[in-house]
């Protein structure tokens, strides 16, 4: 059909099923990949309410092969009932794919290196801050000893004019 006309890294998206509230909070994820190995719950269709594991994943139609889901065949036997990976909910991550932990991990660590950044325009903000009160009092200081020296030079000069004046 026109799956085989999608390119392989298109058809990828079409596998991706939102995460379980209690996952979401861990993972901080609203849907990811579904992989072999994850548990998942069928949401909607004929068999919805049913948990499983994922067995197989067929990226080509976009659908998953989960434990317990089986139908009989009319001339006796079980089949795997294809279920399309819109379809489902995930309830816990397979933790062992070290691909999407190591995703996981590089999250941590940019959040990690966005904190570190934070903390140091945080201490070079107070430095910035110390620095313009360090300069202020100064500026104030020399004011006031300007004015000192303003205020004993008018003196002096009216010490000058008063000895002057009774001479």
């Amino acid at each position: 059909m026109f799956y085989k006309l999608i390119s392989k890294h298109a058809r990828e998206k079409f596998l991706g099923a939102n995460v379980s509230e209690s996952q979401r909070e861990q993972h901080k994820k609203r849907s990811v990949r579904v992989i072999k190995g994850d548990t998942v719950r069928i949401v909607r269709g004929e068999y919805a309410g049913i948990e499983g594991k994922v067995e197989k994943v067929n990226t080509e139609r976009s659908t998953l092969s989960i434990e317990g889901v089986q139908r009989e065949k009319i001339r006796g036997g079980n089949v795997k009932v294809q279920i399309h990976a819109s379809n489902v909910q995930i309830i816990t991550l397979n933790t062992e794919d070290d691909y999407r932990m190591k995703s996981k991990e590089k999250e941590k660590e940019k959040e990690k290196e966005k904190k570190r950044k934070r903390i140091k325009t945080e201490k070079k903000r107070k430095e910035r801050k110390k620095e313009r009160k360090k300069k202020e009092t100064e500026k104030r200081k020399k004011r006031k000893k300007e004015e000192e020296r303003k205020k004993e030079e008018e003196r002096k000069k009216e010490e000058e004019i008063f000895f002057l004046l009774f001479l």
